[in-house]
């Protein structure tokens, strides 16, 4: 049995001797000291290299489901971008995350239950972000309550 365990270890290590044989020289050190980086660091980088390569990493948009008390389903098939077919219904986008982007993160995920915390820290750092499309007036009026009272800058369409 620790004969197997030795094994699996040794073809483990073999597999990664393998991988960073493929990487140059210049690839290893940088791979070497992003490793060294906090969280933290590594958040900092991430945003320097999106800045400077005018790129983004955005997180997948998330839509909100309908509140369970209202017992109304989704809008309905063909509706527009910011108007369901009846014309009632809102989206609602977040302009800026404000200060407090830990209380945004809550309130996103109160908003949003199937949302991950990664998912929500996106979303703060990635605005504008549509929070909600197609919803419900109540939902609507709900949702940017409760990221204004967190301190988010919310925009109604």
């Amino acid at each position: 049995m620790t004969d197997d365990v030795t094994k699996t270890e040794e073809q483990k290590n073999e597999k990664t001797e393998k991988q960073e044989t493929k990487r140059s020289k210049a690839v290893e050190k940088i791979v070497d000291d992003v490793s060294k980086l906090s969280v933290l660091e590594l958040s900092e980088l991430v945003n320097a290299l999106q800045d400077k390569l005018g790129v983004t990493a955005a997180a997948p948009l998330a839509v909100a489901a309908p509140s369970a008390g209202t017992g109304q389903g989704a809008p309905a098939e063909g509706a527009g971008e910011g108007q369901s077919a009846s014309g009632g219904n809102q989206t609602v986008v977040m302009t800026a995350s404000g200060g407090n982007k830990i209380a945004v993160i809550k309130a996103l995920r109160e908003i949003n239950q199937n949302l991950s915390l990664m998912d929500a820290k996106g979303m703060t750092e990635n605005v504008p972000a549509e929070i909600l499309k197609d919803a419900k007036p109540d939902d609507v009026k709900s949702a940017a309550e409760k990221l204004k009272a967190a301190g988010a800058t919310v925009e109604l369409k």
